[in-house]
């Protein structure tokens, strides 16, 4: 349709099209946009539930760390000011009110980027329904096992939660002898015999030779001979929960903002996610992951082919008017303009170079100068001094960095897809609101 002038690119970043011709009846089929909401990385994909086909896949990466260290940085500087011989300036801090429902900005950054990419597929795509990954880890739960009633701890999901938070803790490897991809088991660190609890502190995994060498001996008799790996597991067993805090603190928040924009939302847990992609023989990935959100998973999924755009928040600048040195005074001039023949830094172009030293073709994005001579950055590295008459847009800015991934990999006879099982089944349930 490109070819023959039927159609036109419309965005290259997920590629679309726009017709040029009317269309008395298009053929569009309803498709569930599915979302897998990570403490840095977020699953989505996009799924046809007339034919189980995944039509497109995503994960997006968020910058919830940085904007913590730019804060901290920040912060720093104030503090260090507060303590020059300077001329009073009143306190302010007392005036400031935190409206209601107030997230960090770390947290409501995550969220930005999720409904920022939700409207903008609502736009591309003819999207019926959502489908939301709403709780992967019950700290509470964890910690706790009798906070809920008989019903719950003896559910069909009982136990399937702290399974896969181990997994993620731990790294789906065993933590005495560091292998991967085998089997794995949960493992007391100190055993229940020796008076161990069933906390999640006290919880890791190991494989069977592993677990059954360890028996009931204690921790620091079983690993005298490994003191790098006594203290590595130690210290690993008392990690705190930041990144389950980070996707607990706004899974209740998106889900009111998805619900906002007036598409049926349907909700799952991680244990379940994790139940159905391990029945579906499909491997450890987000988009995989958010394609095996919820109840209404297809019994088949189709992703042959899938090629998942790798998203990479980059926000859209620095306020600030001109950088500084370490003790805060500015090191440099103030902005120029933010556009230089109609490029500005963060685009995506397209440099033709007929004359000169760097003849060639290259591809990536742009730091625009006042001077009109450019600096682009691409895979193979940065070139220097690329004029502007050179330049043609591919994409423009708008606070993403993209680039594809690799395609889902065709299975092998013979070669198991899905990732490591530890002991126990369960069928799961989900919730919809």
């Amino acid at each position: 349709m490109l070819s023959s002038g039927k159609a036109a690119v419309y965005r290259r970043y997920p590629f679309t099209i726009v017709l040029k011709r009317v269309v008395e009846k298009p053929e569009v089929q309803p498709l569930r946009l599915k979302l897998d909401p990570g403490s840095k990385t977020t699953g989505i994909a996009l799924v046809n539930d007339a034919n189980d086909k995944v039509i497109f896949a995503a994960e997006l990466s968020h910058r919830g760390q940085t904007i913590k260290a730019s804060l901290d940085r920040r912060r720093a500087l104030r503090r260090g000011r507060r303590q020059r011989k300077t001329r009073y300036r009143k306190s302010r801090w007392q005036n400031r009110r935190r409206k209601p429902g107030w997230l960090p900005t770390s947290l409501e950054s995550r969220l930005a980027n999720i409904l920022t990419w939700v409207r903008r597929l609502c736009q591309y795509a003819s999207i019926v329904a959502l489908s939301q990954e709403l709780v992967k880890f019950d700290p509470q739960l964890l910690d706790n096992p009798d906070i809920a009633g008989i019903e719950y701890q003896q559910g069909k999901l009982a136990g399937y939660e702290v399974r896969a938070f181990l997994l993620e803790k731990w790294n789906r490897t065993c933590a005495y002898c560091g292998k991967q991809d085998i089997p794995l088991q949960v493992e007391h660190i100190q055993a229940r015999a020796n008076g161990g609890t069933n906390r999640a502190s006290n919880l890791t995994l190991a494989c069977q030779p592993c677990n059954k060498a360890k028996d009931t001996f204690p921790i620091e008799v079983f690993l005298a001979n490994k003191p790098e790996v006594l203290t590595r597991l130690l210290a690993q067993a008392k990690r705190p929960l930041k990144d389950a805090a980070a996707v607990n603190a706004t899974r209740y928040a998106l889900l009111e903002r998805l619900q906002a924009v007036g598409l049926p939302v349907e909700c799952g847990t991680g244990g379940l996610t994790k139940y159905n992609r391990t029945q579906r023989g499909l491997p450890k990935s987000h988009w995989l992951d958010a394609a095996c959100v919820g109840k209404r998973t297809p019994e088949v999924l189709h992703v042959k082919g899938v090629v998942p755009l790798l998203m990479t928040a980059t926000g859209h600048g620095s306020r600030q008017m001109c950088r500084v040195d370490r003790y805060g005074f500015p090191r440099g001039r103030a902005k120029q303009a933010k556009k230089v023949s109609g490029f500005q830094t963060g685009d995506m172009i397209k440099a033709v170079v007929t004359s000169g030293k760097k003849v060639g073709t290259y591809v990536g994005r742009v730091a625009v100068r006042s001077t009109g001579s450019f600096n682009l950055t691409t895979e193979q590295g940065t070139i220097q001094g690329i004029r502007s008459r050179f330049c043609q847009p591919v994409h423009r800015s708008d606070g993403y960095g993209y680039r594809y991934g690799a395609s889902f990999p065709l299975p092998q006879e013979g070669t198991p897809l899905s990732s490591p099982r530890l002991k126990g089944q369960g069928a799961p349930e989900a919730e919809v609101r």
